[in-house]
Formats: C-alpha cells, sequence, structure tokens
C-alpha cells in the first residue's frame, strides 16, 4: 500500500513541525520536508509503470456493504498532480521558511501546510469516490486554517470563512452527485464509473449529476459566479496563495473535470455548461485583473481567469482541447507560483503590496525583477517561454469547435480578447512595479534583496518556465502524454509541442493578443477613470457576502426564537405531534389495525410488574416536584423495566438497564443535592390538560403499533445472527458477539462519543464551585459525620467483592450474559461508592488513576482491534477466536474481539467516572442555608 503511504506521511508528518519548531526554524521547515521527500521517493518507484500506461491501483477493503474502500489509484494524471502538490510543496516550504517572521508560530504553519498536503494527496489519488469526498472536504477544512493563520486579521478571519461556506456547499453537491453516480454505476470505485461513460450519459439522472458535480467543481476552482471567494483568500501569508491558490486547492475542481471526463464529458449539456461557464470566468477574471492596485490581488484574479480558460477546454469536449487542459495546468502551475513568491518577497521587502506605490524596484532587487518578469512573460504568453505553448494550443483548439454553429467565432473571438488583457495586466505588473519612476512613502525603505535560499523556489520555478518553453519535447512532453492520456481514456491524437507550427492564424491570435494588449496597456488611463467612474469599483464581495450571512444569522436566530422558547414540555409536544401526525396518517391506511397472528396470554407475575411499572410511572409524574420522592418513584421505574427484560429471556439488557440504573440514580443524587427539594408549579391548567391529551395519545400510538406489528408475521435478522454467532463471531452470547463483531464499528462509534461526552462534561464543571448547604429546605441541620463509619467500611468491603464480579462479567461476556459495558458500569459503581463513603481526596490518593488517559486508551484499544485486522487482509474490525491449551487450565477459546471489549470496559470506566468523580469537588465552598437553595 505504498500510494497509501503517500498520502498518510504528511498526515503523519504533522507532529513533526510541532515538534522541532522548539530547535529552530530552519530545523523546522527540514522537518517538514521529510514527508513530501519522502511520497516523492515512493512514487518513483511506480514510475516506470505509469509511463508505460498503466493505472496502479491498490485497494484495501474497509465497509465494502457501504461501497467504502480504502483505494488509491496511481496514473498518469494522479501521477502529474501528486507530483505538483509534493514538488511545488517543498518549495513553498523552504520559502516560508524565509517569509514568515519570528512572531509568526512556525510549527503551526507547517503542519497545517502538511495536512492540505494530505488532503490534496487524497483526492487526486483516491481510486473510491467516497474517499476522494472525505479528502475533498479535508480540503476545505485545511485551507480555511491557512487562510486564518494571521487570526489578528479580520480580513484573514472573513476571507478564511467565505472560502468555506463556497466551496464547502459546493462540497455537499458534489457529494450529492457522487452518490447518485454510485447509484447509477453500482459502484464508486473509479475504475467502474470510468468505463461506464455511456450507461451514466444514458441514465435519466445523468442531468442532476452533471450539474452537482459541475457545482463542486465550480466553487472549488473559482468559475463564475462563484469566483468571489479567491480574491479575499489572499489575506492568507503568500506562501498559502503561491500553493494553494495557484498550483493546489483551486486546481482541484479542475482535476475533477480531468478526472471525470471519460464519464460524464461528450454531451451537449456538457459543452453548454463548462464551456460557457468557463468562458465568463477567462474574460472576467482578465478584465478585472487589470484595474487591481493590490499586487496578489492582481495575481488572484488572473488566477481566475487562467482556470475558466483550462475549465474552457475541457468544455470544448475534444481530445487535443483536453491535452491543452493538461498543459496548461502544467504551465499555470510554475508561472503562477513563482509570481506568486516574488510578490511575497515584494511584499516583504517593502510592506506593502500596492502598485501605485511599489515602483521602480528594479534599482533596489534587479534579481527578484528579473525572476518576476520572465514568469510574467509566460503568463502573457510570450513566446520561447512555456506560456506560449498552451496558450498556442488554446487558440488553435478554439478554432476547432463548431457547437455555436454561425456564432462559433464568439469563443476565439473571446480567447482573443482573453489574451489581450492577459498581456495588458502582466505588463502592468512588470512596468509599475520594477519601473513607472520611484517608490512612494514605502513603510520599509529602501527595499533590498530577499535572503539567497528564499528565491531559490522562485529561480527554480522560473528555470522551468524557460526549459519548457525552449525543450519542451525533452522536458515535459512524456508527462503531459501519460497525464493527457489518463484524461481522456485511451489513446491521444497526434499533436505537436514544437516551438514553430507556421505562419497560421493561432499564431496571428497571439501576436494581436501581444500587440493589442501592449496597446491597452498604454492608453490605460481613459479604462482606469471608466473603471473609478463605475459600479464595479464600489462592488465588493466581502461585503455583499457578510451582509447575506448577517442576515441569514438574523432570520435563523428569529426563526429559532419562534419555535424555541427554553421549554422542555414545548419540545416534547413539538416532538410527539409529529410522530402522532406522520406515524397516524400510515395507520390509517391499513386496512386493519390486528394481524392474524394470536396475541400471547398475560400471566399473573407479568400482570402485577406490569401495573407495579404505570403506578411507579404515574407516581414519578405526579410528584415531580417532589424531587427527591420522585427520584425513588423513577428508579422503581428503571427497576421494573429491568426485570421486565429478565422475564422476556434478555438477560444481557437487564444486566445493562440494572447497571445503568444504578448509575444514572446515583448520578441524580448527586446533584440533588444542589437542588432545591420542591419545584413551584409553572404549568397552567390549559397546558396540563395538553400534555394529559398528548401522553394519552403517544401511549395509544404505541399500543396501536404494538398491536399492529406483533400480530404480523414479519421476517427477522435474528435468525441470521443465531446461526452466525458461534461460526462466525466465536461466541454463544448472540448480543455481545452483535456489539462487538457483526456491529462492532456501532458500537466504537458509542464508546467513542460517550468518551467525548465524558471530557466535554468534565470541562464544563471542571472549576465550578457551588457552596454546600448547610440546612435542608425545611431548616434541618446535615449531618455532621461527611463520612459515616458504617458507610466507609461497607464499601472498603464492597471493592473487591465488586471487582471480583466485574472481571467475572468481563470475562464471560462473549459466552454467556455479560460484557466490557456491563462491567465497566459495576466497576464504576464500585469506584463511586468509594468516592461517596470515604470523600474525593482520599480515593483520588489510593486509586490515582486518570480517567482522561483511561477512557482515550479505551477507544484507542477499542480502535486499534479494527486496524489490526487490516493488517492480515480483513475488513476493518474483523474479530477472530481459535482454541488454545493452557497448562493447569485446560482448553480455552480466545477471541480477539476480547480486546475491543476491553477497550469498550476502559472508555465506560473513565468517562463515567470522569463524569460522577468529579461532582464530588462541585460541593467545596461556604456553606449556606436552605433559603438559598
Amino acid at each position: 500500500m505504498t500510494l497509501a503511504l503517500i498520502v498518510l506521511l504528511p498526515l503523519l508528518g504533522t507532529l513533526l513541525p510541532l515538534l522541532t519548531d522548539r530547535y529552530g526554524r530552519s530545523l523546522c521547515a527540514l522537518a517538514t520536508m521529510v514527508a513530501p521527500v519522502l511520497g516523492l521517493i515512493l512514487m518513483w518507484r511506480h514510475v516506470p509503470a505509469v509511463f508505460a500506461g498503466e493505472a496502479v491501483v491498490q485497494t484495501l477493503p474497509w465497509i465494502e456493504r457501504l461501497g467504502l474502500n480504502l483505494s488509491f489509484r496511481l496514473d498518469g494524471l494522479g501521477f502529474l498532480f501528486a507530483l505538483l502538490i509534493q514538488g511545488i510543496g517543498i518549495l513553498v516550504i523552504l520559502y516560508a521558511r524565509y517569509y514568515l517572521s519570528k512572531k509568526d508560530p512556525m510549527g503551526r504553519f507547517f503542519s497545517y501546510l502538511l495536512l492540505f498536503m494530505a488532503a490534496m494527496l487524497g483526492v487526486v489519488l483516491s481510486e473510491n469516490l467516497l474517499l476522494m469526498m472525505f479528502f475533498w472536504e479535508l480540503t476545505s477544512l485545511s485551507s480555511f486554517l491557512l487562510i486564518g493563520y494571521w487570526s489578528h486579521s479580520s480580513d484573514a478571519r472573513k476571507g478564511a470563512r467565505m472560502a468555506l461556506a463556497v466551496t464547502g456547499g459546493g462540497g455537499l453537491a458534489l457529494l450529492a452527485g457522487v452518490l447518485l453516480l454510485g447509484h447509477i454505476v453500482g459502484s464508486y470505485e473509479l475504475s467502474a464509473v470510468l468505463a461506464a461513460g455511456e450507461q451514466i450519459r444514458a441514465h435519466a439522472l445523468y442531468p442532476v449529476v452533471l450539474v452537482l458535480v459541475l457545482l463542486g467543481v465550480f466553487t472549488k476552482s473559482a468559475q463564475f459566479p462563484f469566483h468571489f471567494w479567491l480574491p479575499h483568500a489572499m489575506a492568507a501569508p503568500t506562501p498559502v496563495s503561491a500553493y494553494l491558490h495557484s498550483a493546489t486547492m483551486v486546481k482541484a475542481g479542475v482535476f475533477l473535470l480531468a478526472r471525470l471526463y471519460p464519464a460524464l464529458a461528450e454531451t451537449d449539456l456538457w459543452f453548454w455548461l463548462v464551456s460557457l461557464t468557463g468562458m465568463a470566468t477567462l474574460l472576467l477574471g482578465a478584465v478585472t485583473a487589470l484595474f487591481k492596485h493590490d499586487l496578489k490581488g492582481l495575481l488572484a484574479y488572473s488566477t481566475i481567469s487562467h482556470l475558466g480558460l483550462i475549465t474552457l477546454l475541457f468544455g470544448l469536449d475534444t481530445q487535443l482541447a483536453a491535452v491543452a487542459a493538461v498543459f496548461h495546468i502544467i504551465n499555470h502551475a510554475t508561472f503562477k507560483a513563482s509570481l506568486f513568491m516574488a510578490a511575497g518577497i515584494i511584499d516583504h521587502e517593502t510592506g506593502t503590496r500596492d502598485m501605485r506605490r511599489i515602483n521602480g524596484l528594479w534599482s533596489y532587487m534587479p534579481h527578484t525583477a528579473t525572476l518576476a518578469m520572465v514568469a510574467a512573460a509566460s503568463m502573457a504568453g510570450v513566446p520561447l517561454l512555456n506560456g506560449f505553448l498552451s496558450k498556442e494550443m488554446f487558440f488553435t483548439e478554439t478554432l476547432q469547435q463548431h457547437q455555436f454553429g454561425n456564432f462559433s467565432w464568439v469563443i476565439p473571438l473571446v480567447a482573443t480578447l482573453a489574451g489581450v488583457f492577459s498581456v495588458a495586466y502582466s505588463l502592468r505588473f512588470i512596468h509599475d512595479v520594477f519601473f513607472n519612476g520611484k517608490p512612494v512613502n514605502l513603510p520599509k525603505y529602501p527595499p533590498h534583496e530577499p535572503p539567497r535560499y528564499m528565491k531559490v523556489p522562485v529561480e527554480i520555478l522560473v528555470a522551468l518556465c524557460l526549459l519548457v518553453g525552449l525543450l519542451p519535447a525533452f522536458t515535459v512532453a512524456s508527462l503531459l502524454e501519460v497525464a493527457a492520456s489518463a484524461t481522456v481514456g485511451g489513446d491521444l491524437p497526434e499533436y505537436s509541442l514544437a516551438i514553430w507550427h507556421g505562419f497560421n492564424l493561432p499564431l496571428i491570435m497571439s501576436f494581436v493578443a501581444l500587440l493589442v494588449g501592449v496597446l491597452v496597456y498604454a492608453k490605460r488611463k481613459p479604462l482606469f477613470d471608466w473603471y473609478a467612474d463605475s459600479r464595479f469599483e464600489s462592488l465588493d464581495a466581502k461585503l455583499v457576502f457578510e451582509r447575506l450571512v448577517q442576515s441569514a444569522v438574523r432570520r435563523c436566530g428569529q426563526f429559532t426564537l419562534r419555535l424555541e422558547n427554553a421549554s422542555l414540555q414545548r419540545y416534547l409536544a413539538c416532538m410527539l405531534i409529529a410522530a402522532l401526525v406522520v406515524s397516524g396518517y400510515w395507520l390509517v391506511q391499513l386496512p386493519a389495525l390486528r394481524g392474524a397472528l394470536a396475541l400471547a396470554p398475560i400471566d399473573g407475575v407479568t400482570l402485577v410488574g406490569t401495573l407495579i411499572l404505570m403506578i411507579s410511572a404515574l407516581a414519578t409524574v405526579y410528584w415531580h416536584r417532589q424531587r427527591l420522592v420522585a427520584l425513588v418513584m423513577l428508579s422503581v421505574v428503571g427497576l421494573m423495566v429491568a426485570l421486565a427484560f429478565a422475564r422476556f429471556s434478555a438477560p444481557d439488557l437487564a444486566l445493562t438497564q440494572l447497571s445503568v440504573e444504578v448509575v444514572t440514580i446515583v448520578l441524580l443524587m448527586l446533584a440533588l443535592f444542589f437542588l432545591p427539594r420542591l419545584t413551584p408549579a409553572e404549568s397552567s391548567k390549559l397546558r396540563r390538560g395538553r400534555d394529559i391529551a398528548l401522553a394519552l395519545l403517544a401511549g395509544s400510538l404505541v399500543t396501536i403499533l404494538a398491536l399492529a406489528v406483533m400480530t404480523r408475521p414479519y421476517d427477522s435478522i435474528a435468525g441470521y445472527f443465531l446461526a452466525n454467532s458461534v461460526s462466525g463471531g466465536g461466541g454463544t452470547n448472540v448480543v455481545n458477539v452483535i456489539l462487538v463483531d457483526f456491529r462492532g464499528f456501532d458500537t466504537l462509534g458509542e464508546v467513542t462519543v460517550l468518551a467525548i461526552a465524558g471530557v466535554a462534561i468534565y470541562a464544563l464543571i471542571d472549576g465550578l464551585r457551588l457552596r454546600i448547604p448547610q440546612t435542608d429546605a425545611l431548616g434541618r441541620v446535615w449531618a455532621r459525620d461527611a463520612h459515616p463509619l458504617m458507610l466507609v467500611n461497607l464499601s472498603r468491603v464492597i471493592l473487591p467483592l465488586a471487582l471480583m464480579v466485574s472481571a467475572y462479567i468481563f470475562l464471560r461476556g462473549h459466552n454467556l450474559p455479560g460484557g466490557g459495558f456491563i462491567a465497566g458500569l459495576i466497576t464504576a459503581v464500585a469506584l463511586i461508592l468509594q468516592y461517596v463513603g470515604s470523600g474525593e481526596q482520599w480515593t483520588s490518593e489510593r486509586w490515582g488513576v486518570n480517567y482522561h488517559h483511561m477512557a482515550g486508551w479505551g477507544v484507542i484499544i477499542a480502535g486499534a482491534t479494527g486496524l489490526v485486522s487490516w493488517l492480515f487482509g480483513y475488513p476493518f474490525l474483523t474479530s477472530a477466536f481459535d482454541h488454545f491449551h493452557i497448562p493447569l487450565v485446560g482448553e480455552v477459546e480466545l477471541a480477539s474481539a476480547l480486546v475491543f471489549d476491553l477497550g469498550v470496559y476502559l472508555t465506560v470506566v473513565g468517562a463515567t467516572l470522569l463524569i460522577l468523580a468529579n461532582l464530588g469537588k462541585l460541593s467545596t465552598g461556604r456553606a449556606v442555608t436552605g433559603e438559598n437553595l
């Protein structure tokens, strides 16, 4: 599973920068580079197979019923993107080492960066679409952390929130599209989806799938009308912009276009949706970039424009257009990353990004200026640079399409017009920053060249722009071929990467774009005056977005206030009314409420128990304002429910109910100490009448449902568990086998939630101090002996017996009623008795266990048993068992589920005691009288 390791390395590597930050910034940066360097080495092992046109697929079964497997795929397209992600990632790490100030926590920055790198690698290397969705959403979350890294800045926080909202919303749409794709194909494996292109396009749900997938693509890759989030993400540190917004995150959308091209393309709907969106984005981004005074703002809108160019190429829906799109992905990553880094250097050395102030930098920073000018020339499509080659292919493909009929000339015209503005804003980047007079009121003056190694990443990227432009056949041809072949899903038509193709129409379009672009820049003053007088200058997407967010929050708050009034009675009433309406509607449709099966006879013992249960429940309601009496009645209800489970042959449920009941009553008794003995009557007669009516209707509904279900024959899955409990799980206690084997994933989730709840409750009550009541509500003084001798001695005698019973219940749980959950509750109750009897301080000094660690280790142990099964090639949480002969003991059966049950046991004990044991700490402080309670 080398592909899984490539994704996992940056995820594990997130700890290295945090651990090495204290030992120096250089060591921190070197430690951060370990993961991508190792990832590139692992990728190199698959180079022969990938460049032979093969797709390396590695699969580890996981939740096969849901179609979710840990499947990874490395073909030409995945190799290209993984190379960009890790290669440019290494350069960004080196650059950030010198960009970040000493005040910026470098370890945290690099940790976020590696988390994002792992997410992007997961997106481009996933073979399973559901797995890809996990990493897709992780890119949104990790980019949120990176964009908002300077959390002290309001712009950074708002930009991060905007990016997360837009890309996260698109991710939800994409998830729906992926689920529908899996429904159509019958598999979420990419190989099956790509092979089922004709089936997908012929399906009635194809338009829905396409729109949902494109929503995810367009939001992630900042396509119109979702482009507005990208410029505001420029509030992030420049290394983030150079990495996320030129080479990785914004490329995730166009990557998905390329990845699903064989499955979704080749339809008119694809052409119209993708090409028109790309064309609008191409032109809008190019025009807007010219008028931005912020250096990174100009680059942001140029990025939007170039992403629109790539999208338009995929929309043209020809194989050569797809080749051109992949080629421009490569070229754009190199020149745009270098430009962002150059912009960061300028900002770093001058203290501003305002192009109206940073003039004439050639005299101060000639080396940086040369690098930036070459990269900007590549962005403009100047001959002998890589941007010129892909732009020529782009112009050629716009001339080959005829889907617009008599208006097919519109696309080449728009392409040329966008090229004009591309030259104009590139020329502005060069002239306004490095020439055009002298600097104006720079915060840092005089500016100078940055540290030597800060320029190395820019030099490498600019060198690639030159080498690819001059020697494309020797540098990028083979990589482009395998990546484009994987994109179109087959052999490619002939194409040429030669610098000179003769004097043709695409070349004329290039020269027109260059000449008119220079002219537009030379005559830019009227254009800038027009733009300043127009509404576009004052239109701020961030303000519009914030107003929409605040309006949504305000309206939601108004709706919530109408729906919620902090009354539990009202919430329960709404829930019961909804249940009555929904269930009652379907019950009315039944021809007969009672089925053909006869009801079982009621014996005297069951009848008496039922009556006691009913009476105690009614008594709890009737005396609910007398808390102690109500608690006693409630404990009777719990006891009768446990006896009912035992009566109907459910001993595991009876033991669980009894244990939970004891823990719950202890919890309520501890809380009762701080609550008033009586509560005032708060419900009016009308509300009480409503509640009685709802209770009667709900009880009647449950009775009718039970009658309708239990008098009709039905197929149950119980037979499957009974038949496979011993052979499949190695245990005769079917309930326990279900919990630790058949439904072990559910149990793992439940104990995880229990541990989280325990920690959360501990955090809520930690540090809280309530005054000890001196008397009860009737003025009677509490007993002075806080730890009665009889209770102390009794609790200490019971402890070893209870622990022995707990161990017995735990060990026999796989074959007889018991298990880790019940044993954990018994242990927790025994230990709580020590706290109650002898006090928190006495017990803690002798017990000395950290319940946080206990609960955490319980979850880790339970999860680790599932991971071990992977090592042997079995699905997650698959258990194993066998019989062993132990000297002096004899033959015994040992099951791996016992280890899982141990994790459950530790989690239950840790979480329960984390809550209950710390409740005793609340009762410290100054005593008060009952009047204050």
